[in-house]
């Protein structure tokens, strides 16, 4: 008998393009479709993100430094478009209502 073989066989292979993007940005970036808009979405590792903190639109919490989560922006849209979910939250956006209950005293990001 042989041993298991554990690598794939053949595939595709990335790119070096694509390494070096995923390596310099934390994550590797893809397209989605989301209310009938393309999105670039990139998975941020919690040690990219270490040092900064920002509020998850999908369920207006507080997204701590150093946790990984997702960064997703229209296609066609700048460095201000850019949004910074929770994974779950990101996962669940179909789900969840557009109307978000906030207490009186939030700040609104």
């Amino acid at each position: 008998m042989s041993p298991r073989r554990n690598r794939p066989r053949g595939g595709e292979k990335p790119t070096d393009r694509a390494v070096e993007e995923a390596d310099r940005y934390g994550g590797a970036q893809r397209t989605e479709s989301w209310q009938d808009e393309e999105w670039c979405v990139r998975h941020v590792a919690g040690a990219s993100a270490a040092g900064k903190r920002y509020r998850c639109p999908g369920c207006d919490q507080e997204i701590p430094s150093g946790m990984p989560h997702v960064v997703a922006w229209p296609e066609h849209g700048g460095v201000d478009d850019r949004r910074h979910w929770h994974k779950a939250c990101w996962n669940a956006k179909d789900r969840r209502t557009s109307r978000v209950q906030r207490s009186r005293n939030a700040p609104r990001y």
